[in-house]
């Protein structure tokens, strides 16, 4: 089992960060090289063209140490994701972020819902039950109304818009957009009751609202206490952030819900810096790590689509889900944005970001997924959804965006979109540059 793990690790880290490379060097998404290279390296592609090959590669004994790479990979990813939220990027813009926020939560949600009821004979076919949960019908609208933050940054800079206007709306109604987006998922697999449940909903929502509870008002003071008034090593520092992160998502999951959200809890209470400012000491190593071993969530993940079982029932559905994502989000986030006072050009440019689900969407469908809230087949059309959504944004930025002129005015100077501080040789690291 060690020498099929060495492999298939070593195969995993080299082929997912050159498809990576690959990606961006063609204008896209670090993230759709690596999503892409975990979906060819699962059954559906190295499975059907050689499989003696994949089952040598990935026989069933390593599934379990891959899913625990894929596992705390996430963890730190998310935790890194909560230390960095900080929703006084808002500023001046405040009112029209969260209304573009609500919008493009609110539009999307409706119509996924809506069309998880319409085409409930469709979904029947994608092996979902006749009568769906009502935490099969929010899910379905939770699934559409994601915007995935590490992505929409990375675009943002890379085509940038950092100072500009549409840029600093699109990231921060992004930000307060995932956030109700979490919120709504984790009641979804809270009802759902999830695999490990052995409590009753109103006792998990009640020791859920505790842990929360006790983690603002007794764990952010000390750590406050830790990490300003002792001179501790930064990687004994790291090591015991990591564990209070993994804690936190160990907490959570044993609730019912997901291990994504005790991640993201533990790095919304940890304390920044004196003044509010990101500690680079810690968030260089947390993405590095993160960056590292997220490959193996999307081989793991690729492992569970099954494009042989993708009929024309399973097709027409991805064309229907795209065009919904699409134009929902587009659409509700331009309308938004005209509402709160931006010209077209600009208000397009908000709607075009919005739509980039990328690797945050993964993370929803995973959930989704071992919660039993989605059927193999409807997971491998979201999938798709998600790498389609992630691949349109660049061309429909490039179609609806104004190029920069000496007329337009200046930014201002505060309406920047943070980035994380540059690694070592030069290139950043935050989440948004190298893992989508």
């Amino acid at each position: 089992m060690i020498t099929h793990l060495v492999g298939a690790a070593a195969l995993v880290l080299v082929a997912a960060h050159a498809a990576g490379w690959l990606a961006r060097r063609l204008g896209q998404p670090y993230i759709v090289g690596q999503l892409s290279a975990g979906i060819a390296l699962g059954p559906s592609l190295l499975g059907a063209l050689a499989p003696d090959a994949y089952a040598s590669l990935f026989p069933e004994e390593i599934g379990p140490a891959l899913t625990g790479f894929a596992q705390f990979a996430l963890v730190v990813f998310l935790f890194a994701v909560g230390y960095e939220l900080d929703l006084k990027i808002l500023g001046d813009r405040a009112r029209t972020s969260l209304t573009v926020a609500l919008a493009s939560f609110v539009v999307p949600m409706a119509a996924g819902c809506a069309g998880a009821l319409v085409f409930r004979e469709q979904l029947h076919g994608l092996g979902m039950p006749r009568d769906l949960s009502p935490a099969m019908v929010v899910f379905a609208g939770v699934a559409l109304s994601i915007t995935a933050v590490p992505v929409l940054t990375a675009i943002v800079r890379e085509n940038g818009l950092s100072g500009s206007v549409p840029g600093v709306v699109a990231v921060s109604a992004a930000g307060v957009l995932d956030a109700v987006c979490w919120t709504v998922l984790a009641a979804a697999l809270m009802d759902s009751g999830g695999a490990e449940a052995v409590l009753d909903w109103p006792w998990r929502v009640a020791l859920a609202v505790g842990f929360v509870t006790v983690m603002v008002l007794a764990a952010r003071p000390v750590l406050r206490r830790l990490l300003w008034r002792t001179r501790m090593e930064p990687a004994l520092r790291l090591a015991l952030l990591i564990g209070f992160a993994l804690g936190s998502a160990w907490v959570t999951h044993s609730l019912g819900l997901h291990v994504i959200f005790g991640a993201l809890l533990a790095g919304v209470v940890v304390p920044r810096e004196e003044g509010g400012t990101l500690d680079p000491d810690l968030l260089r190593p947390l993405h590095d790590v993160s960056s590292l071993l997220l490959p193996f969530f999307f081989v793991v993940s690729g492992q569970s689509v099954a494009l042989n079982g993708m009929d024309g029932t399973g097709w027409t559905v991805l064309l229907v889900v795209t065009v919904l994502a699409v134009t929902t989000k587009i659409g509700s986030g331009t309308l938004a944005a005209r509402l709160g006072g931006l010209d077209r050009h600009d208000a397009r440019t908000v709607g075009v970001l919005l739509s980039a689900r990328g690797l945050t969407e993964l993370i929803a469908l995973d959930a989704g997924l071992q919660a039993g809230l989605l059927s193999t087949p409807l997971y491998t059309v979201l999938v798709f959804m998600a790498l389609a959504t992630t691949l349109l944004t660049q061309p429909l930025l490039l179609l609806t965006r104004r190029p920069a002129g000496p007329d337009r005015p200046a930014p201002p100077a505060r309406a920047t979109v943070p980035v994380a501080p540059p690694a070592q040789g030069g290139t950043t690291t935050e989440p948004g540059s190298d893992v989508g």
